[in-house]
């Protein structure tokens, strides 16, 4: 057991260095990457020695329990989020939300509070979906709502699928898959995350209670067309896909911009062959569309699509979509956020336009979410910030709901729920 608890702010301090990036600045931690081992391994080290039994399960999340007397792991409260990270992303994206848990614990701890509820740190592997694409893998492929072959032929840029990668890191890839017994230990799931705007900046609040998470997707425009030498084809014989791709580009500013509370970016893009002097043959475009009506969210990217037609049969080029996540609007449960407020009487209520796998999670167990302030406002860059002082309040404000929750059972977190039993029903049927 530890000597003395620990504050969120030296527990990051021990990880400031794992997975730095030196040309894009900020940290580069794709899943199951030296980085991302190491915080994992970093993580198992600070739960073992609070006490906590570390488990990995079969789809490589990582469990933290601190158990009841009797020993039952069921109707848990569930905390905790991710060590992955976006490339050059910031210090706070994930690790701030395993910090304070980790903090919490050391917290309750020293209130000599006793939970009548089993408690457990989750840590899921690909939230950002950095290294295979696809956002909230792990909780994706724990639900159910990522299919599982699909997600085994996943490759990262390096050609390796992740069928391989979970099979080098002590996976058996023929056992991802849902999993319903760890759903269904699953009383309630609390994650804490920075703030990835300025909500709580304009508020003048440390501490938020998540509402919702708006609806979001992510595209894949492949636009072929002739590839040839830079110096010698005229531009009048040029089927130049790079030109289609920056029209997409413009297409999803100006339509996101002309669309109220629409969000759309275009933040990856891939020529090929991808020289200097050389006219693309193909560009893969991933275009990222966000908007609170999920059915807004379809008509922008279908406006878009249709300029990506227009300007490929301009160009004389080609394009093909493909639709590589969708996740509509997530409402988070009411009565839990309510009891929550009452917790937090003072913490503003506010949504979001990032995905977190509590989204994932919301169709199946109560779900809620805290956020944290971040004085810039910037997230997924190295710009990301928390002051220290805000991270300490925000890990009371955790340590204030788990005591709440694992003080008694209640029905907005027990997992006899009638969204328990959906998911149940549904599986059982697949």
């Amino acid at each position: 057991m530890l000597d003395r608890p620990s504050t969120v702010t030296s527990l990051l301090r021990d990880i400031h260095d794992v997975g730095t990036d030196p040309v894009r600045g900020g940290y580069s931690r794709p899943v199951f990457s030296n980085a991302e081992l190491d915080l994992r391994t970093w993580f198992t080290s600070e739960a073992a020695a609070r006490g906590l039994d570390v488990e990995t399960d079969r789809n490589g999340i990582m469990w933290a329990w601190l158990d009841v007397p009797s020993g039952e792991r069921t109707d848990a409260v569930v905390t905790g989020s991710h060590l992955d990270s976006v490339p050059g992303g910031g210090a706070f994206d994930g690790p701030l939300g395993v910090a304070s848990a980790l903090a919490a614990v050391d917290l309750l701890r020293g209130r000599g509070h006793q939970p009548q509820r089993p408690l457990a740190i989750a840590v899921f592997p690909e939230e950002e979906g950095s290294r295979f694409g696809l956002a909230c893998l792990g909780s994706g492929i724990m639900t159910g709502v990522v299919d599982v072959a699909r997600a085994l032929d996943l490759t990262d840029q390096e050609g390796d699928t992740l069928a391989g990668v979970v099979g080098r890191n002590g996976l058996n890839p023929n056992r991802l898959g849902p999993d319903r017994e760890a759903i269904g230990r699953i009383g309630a799931f609390v994650e804490l995350h920075v703030e990835q705007g300025r909500g709580l900046v304009d508020l003048a609040q440390p501490v938020a209670i998540g509402s919702s998470i708006i609806g979001h997707g992510r595209w894949r425009f492949t636009v072929t067309g002739q590839g040839n030498h830079a110096g010698t084809t005229l531009m009048s014989d040029r089927r130049d896909p790079m030109t289609v791709a920056a029209r997409i580009v413009l297409a999803a500013q100006d339509t996101a911009r002309s669309t109220p509370s629409a969000r759309a970016t275009v933040g990856r893009i891939a020529p090929v062959p991808g020289g200097t002097n050389v006219i693309a043959s193909s560009v893969d475009v991933w275009l990222d569309v966000r908007h609170p009506d999920d059915e807004v969210a379809r008509a922008l990217v279908r406006t878009i699509t249709d300029e990506a037609h227009g300007s490929a049969a301009r160009e004389g080029c080609s394009v093909a979509i493909r639709e590589e996540s969708f996740s509509p609007t997530a409402h988070f449960d009411q009565s839990l956020q309510r009891r929550i407020a009452r917790v937090l009487p003072d913490a503003p209520i506010l949504d979001t336009g990032a995905g977190h796998d509590a989204g994932v999670l919301a169709p199946f167990v109560p779900t809620a979410m805290l956020f944290v302030r971040n004085p810039s406002g910037i997230s997924h860059s190295p710009e990301e910030h928390v002051e220290p002082v805000d991270s300490e309040v925000g890990a009371e404000a955790l340590a204030d709901v788990l005591a709440d929750l694992t003080d008694r059972p209640d029905t907005a977190g027990s997992t006899t729920s009638a969204q328990v039993r959906l998911f149940r029903a549904r599986r059982s049927r697949s």
